[in-house]
């Protein structure tokens, strides 16, 4: 029996009044920022002709503001999971990277080799985050088959959540992987743990119109894949 497919339209926050000083605010619960809004209704533009079932976000401000914008066209309540929210950076909140070196360089050195299993003093690993995160997307994921569903989340979060689905090396994260204010990622699910990434980190709807949005994987591509999840029976 061919599975259903689940489209997860994976946005990340728009620009906040803190994104242009580079300060870590994971769990600072700061606004967006005028540009964060304008960067947030064109994407909801974009999506506008999209069917989405359901629109869940993390609790925080800037988060709950962007999955607002981006559900009014589709006259949906944004739901709030508490799993999805940023990474905490513990005493380094509102410091800027720079006052964090100097501050306390042995942790930034940690954290600059593997910010997957190291935390600062009060904040979170990237493995935590992960722990927390990645068992909500599984769970909205099966709880949605065959339907769009859009989850705005935020940078670490979503870099992490993406590394642990596809497999990537999450102590890389930081490094291997980016997300813009209000970028658009979209990940199509065969079943909730084979996933497949069609679109990342993509702004185009920065400018007055956006690209169009891919279509659903189709064929030529993994046997499993085009077998509709079937693992090629």
């Amino acid at each position: 029996m061919r599975s259903m497919q689940t489209r997860v339209f994976m946005v990340r926050h728009g620009a906040t009044v803190l994104s242009a000083e580079d300060r870590f605010a994971g769990a600072t619960d700061v606004a967006l920022s005028d540009e964060g809004r304008q960067q947030t209704r064109r994407l909801a533009e974009r999506l506008s002709g999209e069917k989405i079932a359901a629109v869940f976000a993390s609790p925080l401000g800037r988060t709950m503001e962007t999955a607002q914008i981006l559900a009014k066209p589709h006259q949906l309540e944004v739901q709030a999971r508490d799993g999805l929210r940023e990474i905490s950076h513990g005493r380094w909140e509102q410091l800027t990277r720079r006052e964090v070196e100097e501050r306390f360089p042995e942790e930034a050195a940690e954290w600059e080799k593997d910010p997957y299993t190291f935390a600062p003093v009060g904040g979170e690993s990237g493995l935590a985050v992960t722990a927390r995160a990645l068992p909500v997307l599984i769970e909205l994921v099966r709880g949605h088959p065959g339907r769009n569903i859009l989850v705005v989340s935020h940078k670490a979060t979503i870099r992490l959540l993406l590394s642990s689905l596809l497999g990537f090396d999450p102590r890389r994260y930081r490094d291997s992987l980016d997300q813009q204010p209000a970028a658009l990622n979209v990940v199509d699910f065969r079943d909730p743990t084979r996933p497949r990434l069609t679109l990342f980190n993509d702004t185009s709807h920065y400018g007055k119109t956006g690209k169009a949005i891919p279509e659903v994987p189709g064929a030529r591509l993994s046997k499993w894949w085009d077998s509709g999840g079937d693992s090629g029976k």
